[in-house]
């Protein structure tokens, strides 16, 4: 009896079993069999279009022109000879010559898929805005591209952190913006004596392609707070080009520049009793001199009329500009004039009027620079200068109603928030590895 009953339990456990199975393979596939997958076919992704030019059947090669390097080293190694090159070198002549290549640039090689690995396409970029497109087939072709370039507004908003030049870099200006900054408040504000603490806001036109930033445009507004007083500067084209005038519509600039040459340094000043290093006397020295480089551009400080342009023993090539009835400058030992400035040609301020060079008597390359105010000579970095003309009357609604945006724009930039974000992103750079 016992084994009977152990015996009709295994064969309906048997079935159970059996029942499950059955089961389990109708919903899943078989119980032991691992679910085998058929293969799904994928399509291969598209070959980049690379400068307009599709590239399926063609390999990509990019590189850096290297110092010494030339058109034809550059394709010696793709089944280009010196014929082809000549050839190609007359068509590019009226559209970008090869001898402009320059090292340091990009450039990209397409060419064949096979052995011979022969070069289709040579495609050279000479600047960021620009790339030239040498089609190396039969028909050989010479084609110069311009890439389309958007005009962004950007914002930035920072506080000073040790100079004004690395607080504006690290919260992700470029040294233009500085530059800027220097020329607007140049008369207003020593940049160089900003101190920890203080803030700045800026609003700029920002020149990108397929949204790269490849230089930053004019300033819009900027916003300078020092020892707690701001100081707005506020953009406006009055129809002479665009000047900055503060909030309440005063020109930021003098009716003059600051200094005639950029980039120099002061080697000898305005005195009434000087040792001259030719002469070998002592004799008043009425001007300032600028030591810069041979070359370097001399720019009129002020708007005005050309009275003399010409070449003495003393004072080499020279230029005189009558500004006013007022003011009158001078410039002196210049290398050679601008093209175009002769006596009677009205200037503008900033222009290019000559090169610094060291005719007459000088002992090495400089500008002397000389001022007259009311038919006297005085010392052109203490007279006292009038301001540029402040907003017009024609012009009062349109600064107002710019001067508001502006400054409600500005207000509404956090700078504790820009501190934060800027100390997280730092935070979230990796590491120099060993």
């Amino acid at each position: 009896m016992t084994r009977r009953l152990i015996l009709f339990a295994a064969v309906v456990s048997l079935l159970i079993f059996a029942a499950f199975q059955a089961f389990l393979f109708k919903s899943s596939g078989s119980f032991f069999t691992p679910k085998t997958e058929m293969p799904v076919a994928r399509e291969a992704p598209p070959a980049p279009v690379v400068f307009g030019i599709a590239t399926d059947s063609l390999e990509i090669v990019e590189g850096v022109v290297e110092s010494g390097e030339t058109i034809s080293t550059l394709l010696g190694d793709y089944n280009i000879g010196l014929t082809q090159v000549h050839d190609l070198s007359q068509k590019a002549n009226d559209v970008f010559s090869l001898r402009k290549m320059r090292a340091k640039r990009p450039y990209t090689l397409l060419c064949a898929r096979d052995g011979a690995r022969t070069a289709r396409y040579f495609i050279y970029e000479p600047n960021e805005t620009q790339y030239v497109i040498y089609d190396l087939r039969d028909s050989l072709a010479v084609t110069l591209c311009q890439r389309e370039v958007d005009i962004v507004e950007r914002e930035l908003v920072g506080e000073i952190h040790g100079s004004l030049y690395k607080s504006i870099l690290d919260a992700g200006g470029s040294a233009g913006l500085v530059d800027q900054l220097a020329d607007i408040y140049a008369w207003r504000l020593d940049l160089n004596h900003v101190q920890p603490g203080d803030t700045f806001k800026l609003i700029f036109e920002s020149k990108q392609i397929e949204g790269k930033t490849i230089a930053d445009g004019k300033l819009k507004g900027a916003y300078i707070l020092h020892q707690g007083k701001p100081l707005y500067a506020i953009a406006l084209d009055q129809g002479k080009g665009v000047s900055y005038f503060d909030q309440e519509g005063k020109s930021f600039k003098k009716a003059f520049l600051k200094e005639p040459v950029e980039f120099s340094r002061i080697s000898s000043r305005y005195t009434k009793r000087r040792f001259h290093p030719v002469q070998r006397r002592y004799k008043p020295h009425l001007g300032t001199d600028f030591a810069a480089r041979r070359g370097t551009p001399i720019r009129t400080v002020g708007d005005g009329v050309v009275v003399e342009a010409t070449r003495t023993r003393g004072n080499g090539n020279y230029v005189k500009i009558r500004h006013d009835k007022t003011y009158t400058t001078q410039y002196l030992h210049m290398s050679k004039f601008a093209k175009g400035i002769r006596r009677g040609v009205r200037v503008t301020m900033g222009q290019t009027i000559g090169y610094v060079g060291s005719t007459g008597l000088s002992t090495g390359p400089h500008l002397c620079y000389r001022f007259w105010k009311n038919g006297r000579q005085v010392d052109a970095l203490k007279v006292k200068l009038p301001l540029a003309e402040p907003v017009r009357e024609e012009f009062q609604d349109v600064f107002l109603a710019r001067k508001d945006s502006i400054i409600g724009r500005m207000e509404a930039m956090d700078v504790n928030q820009a501190k934060t974000e800027m100390l997280a992103a730092q935070d979230a750079e990796p590491e120099n590895s060993i």
